[in-house]
């Protein structure tokens, strides 16, 4: 079964039809480390599932980069901007390893939900999954030492350290690297 599909059954029943049409409007692809799924400005988006590989996701200012979310497999990406507002992207959305990504247009999705209310209401589930994440996400830029967040990275994504640069990390956790260092060495 194709990943994005499988993804969207665990928010709720998605009936023959619909996962026939789904399968019809998702695409698949093979996307090098370095290659970009957004970048900043893009209007146009897809939401998307990776079936291997990772994504960073990244705002630019004054020639500097600031992570904001890492993306690992099995879990459902998109630019929130183009992909709801269809307005410009403020973040990118890299690829950080060789990624098989499967993925479906904002505009395809769009008319799935309009015509399928069982799709529209997977899709406000989803919705309502990336606000938590979100609010945990502030929570813990507000309420968290760096140390507590680098252990919260640790214990949701075992193998972080291993597949991210210390920068990215660092630049993830809103430190510098060197305080990074120091904190992986207690």
């Amino acid at each position: 079964m194709n990943p994005l599909i499988k993804k969207f059954k665990e928010y709720g029943y998605i009936s023959e039809q619909v996962e026939k049409e789904l399968e019809l409007n998702i695409k698949t692809q093979l996307r090098p480390k370095g290659d970009f799924f957004v970048k900043k400005g893009q209007v146009t988006s897809s939401l998307f599932v990776i079936e291997k590989g990772l994504v960073r996701s990244y705002f630019e200012k004054n020639n500097s980069e600031f992570n904001s979310w890492f993306g690992f497999e099995n879990i459902i990406l998109g630019s929130i901007l183009p992909l709801f507002y269809n307005a410009p992207s403020k973040e990118n959305i890299q690829f950080l390893e060789p990624s098989i990504i499967h993925y479906i247009s904002n505009r395809t999705l769009e008319e799935l939900y309009k015509k399928h209310n069982d799709l529209n209401t997977i899709g406000r589930k989803m919705t309502e999954e990336y606000c938590v994440v979100l609010e945990e996400r502030i929570s813990s830029l507000q309420t968290e030492s760096a140390e507590e967040r680098y252990n919260s990275l640790l214990k949701n994504e075992p193998n972080a350290i291993q597949r991210i640069s210390l920068g990215h990390i660092a630049s993830y956790l809103g430190i510098k690297q060197e305080t990074l260092s120091r904190i992986r060495k207690k």
